[in-house]
């Protein structure tokens, strides 16, 4: 943690906190379960007929690429077809096999510089944040094309310590241009305060997945809150 982080911020920020009208609405970032298989593409499809989603991130763990790179093959498809962007997670390298629309990175998973080397210009690259300012602005610097903070609320997808205030996108959205994602046990009911502070981005997963109206009334939940304007 740096200096600029330890400087806690005013949450009365958020209260204060109106969104430039020059920034789209939020918008639904789809991430993937932890584990697929080749029928997922159907669910995919269903979340998909729900409502808006801008991007879909695959982000499976400790799977072989040979085997991710099968099953990337119909859901990257899918997202061609939907124009919805089609991001990989942690692997610049199984980025660029399948030629992906992006990459997310964590904090280990290399550097959005070499990712812009490897990738090109138009690569959508993010960058995991947590709760730190200063990781952020690093992460714009290196050229970023987002930054995602989180984890907000409590979440079973994967193992969190860090737990950022919403005012964070506040502070972000009103001093830099690069748009941010907020990530980490989002749902319908919670997410409000989250738009409402300023995120660019809701990335989501269990949420959709299992909804008990199925995945296009997991998408469609959201509709509601990402309509809210301020």
């Amino acid at each position: 943690m740096t200096d600029d982080d330890d400087l806690s911020l005013d949450p009365d920020f958020v209260r204060q906190f109106e969104r430039d009208m020059r920034r789209p609405p939020c918008q639904l970032y789809l991430i993937s379960p932890a584990t697929i298989d080749d029928h997922f593409v159907d669910q995919l499809r269903a979340a998909l007929d729900g409502g808006s989603v801008a991007a879909f991130q695959l982000r499976l763990k400790d799977m072989d690429e040979d085997a991710i790179a099968h099953l990337a093959v119909p859901l990257q498809r899918l997202c061609a077809e939907r124009e919805v962007a089609f991001i990989v997670n942690d692997s610049i390298a199984l980025a660029k096999r399948l030629g992906a629309d992006g990459v997310h990175l964590g904090q280990s998973d290399g550097d959005p510089r070499e990712a812009r080397k490897i990738l090109g210009p138009l690569a959508q690259i993010g960058v995991t944040c947590h709760d730190s300012r200063h990781l952020a602005m690093e992460a714009g610097e290196a050229g970023a094309d987002y930054v995602a903070f989180g984890a907000f609320f409590p979440t079973t997808t994967k193992e969190t310590v860090h737990r950022p205030e919403p005012v964070i996108l506040s502070w972000w959205s009103s001093v830099f241009e690069l748009p941010c994602v907020a990530i980490g046990g989002i749902t319908a009911q919670n997410a409000g305060p989250l738009v409402e502070a300023g995120a660019d981005f809701l990335a989501v997963s269990s949420a959709v997945w299992t909804h008990p109206g199925g995945p296009g009334a997991g998408v469609a939940a959201f509709a509601p809150v990402l309509a809210h304007k301020r």
